[in-house]
């Protein structure tokens, strides 16, 4: 033990006669003073004490007031938290406990990731699933290995089809099923997949899933459905101000028509390269370099650039990549009009029951020694029926120079298949059509012009679904057809070229669409609060 110090030999023992210590710190003198501690309350000034006598055995010491008795703080006790009891009167339910509706399912995320065998990875929330993830993927890659089955003739130029449809697929049944009927919702459908027809264009109709494959059914069975007449469509008909603004000829041009049927021997200049040429017979025409696609706007290393649809080469390039001879079209309303009359379609009258009301026209044309001549005139009528398919002539003097067979699908022999020129056509249009019929076509300012007709009751879908950039520039009916109608339209080759009786029936169907879907929303928005 450590030897004290004696620092508390001044002090009184706390305990006095009690203490039990045999050596206590503190003194259990009777005349040791009790010490006065600090306060730091103020306190009146001490007393004066009497001064101790020499013959005590401690030293006198100082007086000092006592400290106040110290504050014991006993912390309050935490109530005991007793469980919440709902009563009939309360609210609402505790949060804990509140149902906050079903849990909604899971929605599958395309997503690029695949395995090396190609199946697609599910991307979903497992907690947030009613069916165990492993099952669903099990499944997903039966429904890929099916739809790889099913596409087998698509895969090669559509390599991601197969997977995309597999998750559509897979997420319209785990949609439509419960955890016990998922499995055999998705057997079913296999076997629906097996049932199909394999499909060799994505124009098919056994392209898609089940939802898919439906709503374009219902869709289309509703526009078959669907007859134009002059009552559903005389809203739709252009104002003769808008023709005009998208080039259209309203008015026969004063001059002397048919005057000048060829250009041959004159100084015409290139559709396909800008280059002014001496217009000659095919056997004796120059040969021009060009692209026959046309360019577009696309963005390469953050850069813009403007490249051909042809061979995807730059404009700046400057050379072409197709050979072929130098052809020219006119636009000017004189100069047509030099070639072949412009004129009319016949009045209306009481006797011509027999007209149309309605019809599609649709035209594919060459090129010539006249220009841009047409070669082949199709018409449907407003139930889509054909009812008139037929190849025209040209006329005396004129030779074609290049039958443009891409776009035409019009050859050297098929071409010779025809027996009427151009006055014989407009003599069978006129016991068809007349200028009460409302024209419907894509671009219809074109086939007029090339029919020669001035005609003011026109339906354009060019026009009705108008280029975001807006005129002079117009969306395709390749595109309007596949967004709208999720058709697929001139799909030939480069020696089959394109059919003017399926681009008729294609603005057709879009008119249909048009009434069928804008006419909704419009009456849609008029109701709207």
């Amino acid at each position: 033990m450590f030897s004290t110090l004696g620092l508390f030999r001044s002090l009184p023992c706390p305990h006095h006669d009690s203490c039990s210590l045999q050596n206590c710190l503190f003194s259990h003198s009777l005349n040791t003073p009790e010490p006065r501690l600090l306060n730091l309350v103020p306190t009146p000034a001490p007393r004066p004490q009497p001064v101790a006598s020499s013959s005590s055995s401690y030293p006198p010491v100082a007086r000092v007031q006592p400290l106040p008795k110290p504050i014991n703080i006993i912390p309050a006790k935490r109530p005991a938290i007793s469980p919440v009891k709902t009563t009939p009167a309360s609210p609402e339910p505790p949060r804990k406990v509140q149902k906050l509706g079903p849990t909604q399912k899971s929605t599958t995320v395309p997503a690029a990731a695949r395995t090396e065998s190609g199946v697609p990875i599910l991307r979903v929330n497992a907690a947030q699933s009613q069916v165990a993830l492993p099952v669903r993927q099990t499944m997903l890659k039966t429904l890929y290995e099916h739809f790889c089955v099913l596409y087998q003739q698509l895969l090669p130029a559509n390599p991601s089809l197969a997977a995309d449809h597999a998750l559509k697929q897979e997420e319209e049944v785990y949609s439509k099923s419960t955890k016990t009927t998922y499995r055999h919702a998705v057997i079913q459908c296999v076997a629906i997949l097996k049932r199909r027809p394999i499909p060799t264009s994505l124009n098919d109709s056994s392209v898609g899933t089940e939802d898919e494959i439906a709503s374009r059914a219902e869709a289309q069975k509703q526009i078959e459905c669907l007859r134009l007449t002059q009552d559903n469509l005389r809203h739709l008909i252009h104002t003769v101000d808008e023709l005009q603004k998208w080039g259209y000829f309203i008015d026969v041009p004063p001059e002397e028509g048919g005057t000048q049927p060829s250009a041959e021997g004159k100084i015409v200049r290139c559709d396909r390269c800008p280059q002014y040429y001496l217009a000659k017979r095919l056997e004796e025409a120059d040969q021009c370099i060009y692209h026959w696609g046309r360019p577009y706007m696309t963005r390469i290393g953050g850069e813009k650039i403007r490249m051909y649809r042809c061979c995807q080469r730059p404009v700046s390039d400057g050379e072409g990549c197709m050979h072929g001879p130098h052809v020219f079209s006119e636009k000017d309303a004189e100069a047509l009009h030099s070639r072949q009359a412009f004129s009319f379609l016949q009045p209306s009258t009481p006797d011509n029951s027999t007209k149309l009301d309605v019809a599609a026209m649709d035209c594919e044309m060459v090129y010539s020694t006249g220009g841009l001549r047409v070669a082949r005139v199709s018409v449907i009528d407003g139930a889509e029926k054909e009812v008139f398919d037929q190849l025209v002539q040209m006329d005396d003097g004129v030779e074609v120079i290049d039958y443009n067979t891409r776009f035409s699908g019009i050859n050297q022999e098929i071409h010779s298949q025809a027996t009427l020129k151009l006055a014989g056509i407009r003599s069978a249009l006129d016991q068809l059509i007349d200028s009460n019929t409302i024209l419907i076509g894509h671009a219809l300012d074109n086939d007029l012009k090339t029919l020669r007709i001035i005609h003011h009751r026109c339906i354009d879908t060019a026009l009705l679904f108008p280029h975001k950039a807006g005129s002079p520039y117009r969306r395709s009916l390749k595109d309007l057809t596949r967004e709208k109608l999720g058709k697929m339209i001139q799909t030939g080759s480069a020696t089959e070229g394109h059919s003017s009786v399926e681009d008729a029936a294609a603005t057709l169907d879009l008119v249909r669409w048009f009434i069928l879907n804008k006419a909704k929303s419009a009456i849609l928005a008029d109701v709207a609060p």
